[in-house]
């Protein structure tokens, strides 16, 4: 993986090594690690001492089979104890191969089965609005999961009620069996969401799509990943 400049993301790499004992989903973990970085580091208004906060901002990982880039990034960013990363899935560890959000500090949903994350996501943003709260909801999905017939509905439900608070990040590694006809953005685009692609290792790129204006619409970006599934 690239190792890019910002304070911090250099340490990246040594934290997700310790984890060990899952090599089928390393790679659909590394995929993810530069678009979690860039929300966790420049984003999202989320801290450790602001877990249970009301006003903070939601981010709800979807693609939950391969959380390493995930704990990594909590770790660097003080959300867990690096400590925790070398025994990982083992018995009394709170970190399991799926996320689970009543053991690790920070996280929002247990995930892991494809196709949950982004319904959950437009329950939580209707949830806040209806608060009257100004928190952003960020969802993070593989491509591969938008086959799973829960997701369109939360796709058009979003795009009718205008959830501006909204964002879905869909890193696209080319690993879904069907595809889109004219790509993964399209399928949003065709239900009002406001969409961007780019490049899911470019920091800059990334960062500038997540913090567009889109007044009325949900987001989408659209995180392009070659090689790693």
């Amino acid at each position: 993986m690239t190792v890019q400049s910002e304070p911090g993301y250099a340490d990246l790499p040594a934290l997700f090594r310790r984890m060990t004992g899952d090599e089928k989903h390393e790679w659909a973990a590394a995929s993810t690690l530069d678009v979690l970085w860039v929300l966790y580091d420049r984003v999202l208004d989320v801290s450790p001492d602001r877990v249970d906060d009301p006003d903070r901002d939601r981010f709800l990982l979807s693609k939950g089979h391969g959380p390493m880039a995930y704990y990594a990034v909590l770790a660097a960013k003080g959300f867990l104890e690096p400590s925790l990363l070398d025994d990982w899935t083992s018995w009394g560890s709170p970190l399991g191969q799926h996320p689970d959000r009543v053991l690790v500090d920070g996280v929002e949903i247990g995930s892991g089965s494809l196709g949950h994350g982004l319904p959950l996501a437009v329950g939580t943003a209707l949830g806040l609005r209806l608060q009257g709260r100004s928190a952003r909801t960020v969802v993070l999905v593989g491509d591969a999961e938008l086959d799973e017939g829960s997701n369109h509905e939360a796709i058009a439900l979003a795009g009718r009620f205008g959830l501006d608070s909204l964002t879905t990040v869909v890193v696209d590694n080319e690993s879904g069996t069907h595809g889109w006809p004219g790509g993964v953005a399209a399928r949003f685009a065709v239900e009002g969401w406001q969409t961007s692609t780019v490049d899911g290792r470019d920091h800059g790129a990334l960062h500038d799509a997540f913090t567009q204006a889109h007044p009325g619409r949900p987001l989408v970006v659209v995180a392009k990943v070659e090689g790693e599934r």
